[in-house]
Formats: structure tokens, sequence, C-alpha cells
């Protein structure tokens, strides 16, 4: 399912517009950017949470050279799946 689709639910379900569907999508995506870009958790029970990590530096090889490189440190997003959601992708 892309974006488009996923509007297209949105509103289908919600009984609404597909353009008031859309700002609610990216109003959520949105929402979420902003609280993990400050270093929060962003929960919803049922569905999942989503928190923000860091990964260490560390040393890597180009795979075209061989030659061994240097990768910076950086945060990374994680997502952990809640138990409604586990049990629906598992059935």
């Amino acid at each position: 399912m892309n974006k488009s689709e996923l509007i297209d639910a949105m509103a289908a379900d919600a009984g609404i517009s597909k353009g008031a569907a859309k700002k609610a999508l990216e109003s959520f995506i949105g929402n979420v950017g902003d609280a993990l870009g400050k270093g929060n958790r962003v929960s919803l029970v049922g569905f999942g949470s989503w928190s923000v990590s860091e990964r260490a530096a560390r040393e890597g090889r180009n795979p075209q050279t061989g030659a061994t490189i240097k990768i910076a440190a950086k945060n990374v997003v994680k997502f952990k799946p809640g138990a409604e959601l586990d049990a629906s992708v598992n059935k």
C-alpha cells in the first residue's frame, strides 16, 4: 500500500474527503517526525512505538575497492510493533 492508497482507505473508512484524509495523514507524519527529531518517543497503544537511538561510528569497507572507510555516527529511528499489530500480521 502506498501513500495515495492509504489516503483513499482512510477517507473511505472515516467517511471524509480525500483532501481531509491527506491533511490528517500529513499532520500525523509531521508530528511524529517532529517528536522523534526532539528525541521523544511516540507510542500508539496496540499499534506500536517509534523511538530514536544512536548508532555509533564504525569502520566499514568500500565494496568496490576493499578500502577501509569511516562510517559516521548517526541517529536512527526504530519501530516496535504493538501486540494488536503483531497479532494481525501473524494470524
